[in-house]
């Protein structure tokens, strides 16, 4: 051998072999049961129009959600309280994928109502920004709840590739945060920025969620579970929201 091909075949001793997969992350983390997609709206409001903003809102938005011709339905709206000020938050579910996706948009490029909302909330916005989303399989299925409650949005934000161990860690941690129904709904985002992971939580107030996070850390495993996803994540960033008039997650 030449020393080059002998340079090439140790290091090939050290190279990671990586097992075939046959199915996406998407299709091993997310629900099989359903084939649910949803989309998350981040709305950076003009500090004197966050009033107006809310009413028209409030206004239009139940209106698609009460529509049966349009496959979308409202899971929540919420302000941000604490973190990014000014802020809206919307949350929507579409039944049936990205198909229930496209024919409500093609509907809603023939809806004057709505295309007359978009023209005048533009002129409220500083900017704004979406993501397409899908469940993990082992978070509940966000329902409609009874109020007074606050809510508290973490995203994190993953290095490429730990989406897999990500999952397979909350999988077991999760069992550790439901006793209080606190666990509202886990997605992962498909379009937009990648490797995201939102998880939604809901307090009764800022003491409650205190007092429920503490009481995690004094069960056996919780601690073991978080200390395997902290190196998985770059970023992360918590929000605490408070529901619209029309948000069904009161």
């Amino acid at each position: 051998y030449s020393r080059d091909n002998e340079g090439s075949w140790f290091r090939s001793l050290f190279v990671h072999k990586v097992d075939p997969r046959t199915d996406a992350h998407s299709t091993l983390l997310s629900k099989k049961e359903t084939s649910n997609l949803y989309k998350i709206q981040f709305h950076n409001v003009k500090p004197e129009c966050l009033d107006a903003y809310n009413s028209l809102t409030e206004e239009v938005l139940p209106n698609l959600h009460s529509d049966t011709d349009y496959p979308c339905d409202l899971v929540g709206n919420w302000n941000t309280w604490y973190g990014e000020q000014d802020q809206a938050v919307h949350l929507w579910r579409f039944s049936g994928g990205y198909p229930a996706l496209m024919d409500c948009m093609n509907k809603l490029k023939q809806n004057k109502e709505y295309l007359e909302f978009r023209k005048e909330r533009s002129k409220m916005l500083l900017s704004r920004r979406n993501q397409l989303l899908l469940e993990f399989s082992f978070w509940n299925e966000p329902l409609p709840r009874v109020g007074p409650n606050i809510y508290e949005l973490r995203t994190y934000k993953l290095k490429p590739g730990t989406m897999i161990e990500w999952g397979n860690n909350w999988a077991r941690a999760i069992k550790y945060r439901q006793k209080n129904q606190e666990a509202v709904g886990g997605f992962f985002s498909q379009i937009g920025e990648l490797y995201v992971v939102h998880h939604l939580w809901a307090y009764k107030d800022l003491q409650s969620r205190e007092e429920t996070r503490n009481a995690a850390w004094r069960k056996r495993g919780w601690d073991e579970n978080v200390y395997y996803t902290v190196p998985l994540v770059r970023n992360m960033e918590s929000r605490i929201m408070i529901p619209l008039k029309i948000s069904p997650l009161q």
